[in-house]
């Protein structure tokens, strides 16, 4: 059989398994999930057996240092990852749900109704728990899932599938309710992004260059997420020691993260009072800065930012610089550079808040707080089967509501149309 061949056969058998996620009561799916999540934990010896394979791998290649963090499956990685699918199970079942009912003069009742998407393809890189996370979050909404993770993780990713399908099987469920895609090979993907008539969405998760892959050879609707070029900003009436907190979390406790700062906007008025504190404390855990003229006059360490220095996602320690006249003109910074991912206002001043949460146009806007925390787990999800900067279908950390979509419902007795 052909890689095409069995990449449709694939699709064929996920797309059949969809029809039984679809109308599965919520009792089996909470247990399936918990049922995962314990095996999680139970298992995690085979787990990081099989992910050391993929490490020793990574090594070998000479991964960057933040895709083998992305790649490695820590106790606190299985532990969150477990708690997460308890989570998942525990929220109320959106299938079925209805949304709004209302009456028409002609006393016939209109409402709409949350049904599963359907199939989804799920086109990922590195971390191995997206694994878990997406088919948990698909399986609760009740879809099938089709899983195409990086082959830097390919040993990692299969265990984590391989305990899905046992708990499938041991609670009588389709097992091809979660499938993954049989190669890690580009081409798999290629002949996955053609079978419309049995995907309903894809969703990719990885670089830039993988998502533009993506969306320019699908002919299945695709959620996408280009980078993540967040932004935090030190308004004129910020807490300076809240300021500096927030900006050293939100550059260094992850750097190689989509929702990491790689653009440190800085009110003129506080620009000398807060860049040196905020300088010093980001050197000291290595980042390198690249600062705009002003910021530069300030701090004479940094290096020259340059036109390309705003738009960069560096998933690095690196961290561009800039003074800003005032909310203004940061604002205007972030609808030029941005890529509608996550922006945060560090001010005491409501006025400023406000107008930044109303302005700033990203997918999640955020006052006083890290943008670190914009994450489905952190916003109470259980997980996110990934973060959306298009603002069709759904708008940032995509949760379990996130995988349905709604039908409208009409309930007559007898009306016709005139």
């Amino acid at each position: 059989m052909s890689l095409q061949e069995e990449v449709r056969r694939i699709a064929a058998l996920t797309h059949e398994a969809a029809r039984e996620a679809a109308i599965l009561p919520m009792a089996v799916k909470e247990k399936i999930l918990v049922d995962i999540a314990d095996k999680l934990r139970d298992r995690r010896s085979y787990l990081q057996d099989e992910n050391r394979k993929d490490l020793d791998a990574g090594r070998a290649k000479g991964l960057a240092a933040a895709m083998m963090d992305r790649l490695t499956l820590s106790d606190k990685v299985i532990d969150q990852t477990a708690a997460g699918l308890e989570e998942i199970a525990a929220f109320p079942d959106p299938v079925g749900e209805i949304v709004r009912m209302w009456t028409r003069p002609n006393g016939m009742q209109v409402g709409r109704m949350r049904i599963p998407l359907g199939v989804i393809g799920i086109i990922y890189e590195s971390r191995p728990n997206v694994t878990a996370d997406a088919g948990a979050l698909c399986l609760k909404a009740g879809n099938a899932v089709i899983l195409r993770g990086g082959s830097e993780a390919a040993n990692s990713n299969q265990a984590i599938v391989n305990l899905f399908k046992e708990a499938l099987r041991e609670h009588n469920v389709n097992e091809n309710v979660v499938n993954p895609l049989p190669s890690t090979a580009r081409e798999a993907i290629l002949h996955m992004l053609k079978l419309e008539e049995f995907i309903d969405l894809i969703i990719p998760r990885g670089g830039e260059e993988l998502i533009r892959f993506v969306a320019e050879n699908s002919r299945i609707p695709v959620i996408k997420h280009y980078k993540g070029v967040c932004h935090l900003y030190v308004d004129v009436d910020a807490d300076m020691e809240m300021a500096v907190k927030l900006a050293f979390n939100a550059k260094v406790q992850r750097p190689g993260v989509c929702n990491a700062m790689e653009t440190l906007l800085v009110h003129q008025k506080v620009a000398e009072t807060f860049l040196p504190q905020a300088a010093d404390k980001l050197r000291s855990a290595g980042v390198e800065l690249r600062g705009c003229e002003r910021s530069r006059a300030i701090v004479a360490s940094m290096k020259p930012a340059t036109e390309e220095d705003w738009y960069a996602e560096y998933l690095d320690l690196i961290l561009a610089v800039k003074v800003v006249d005032d909310i203004d003109d940061a604002i205007a910074h972030i609808a030029r550079y941005g890529s509608l991912h996550t922006e945060s206002i560090v001010t005491k001043n409501y006025a400023a808040s406000q107008k930044f949460l109303k302005e700033v146009n990203s997918s999640t806007v955020i006052v006083n707080a890290s943008t670190r925390m914009s994450d489905g787990y952190v916003f109470g999800l259980g997980a996110e089967v990934g973060i959306s900067t298009s603002k069709i279908h759904s708008y940032g950390p995509m949760g379990v509501e996130d995988l349905t979509t709604t039908k409208f419902i009409v309930l007559g007795d007898g009306q016709i149309r005139e």
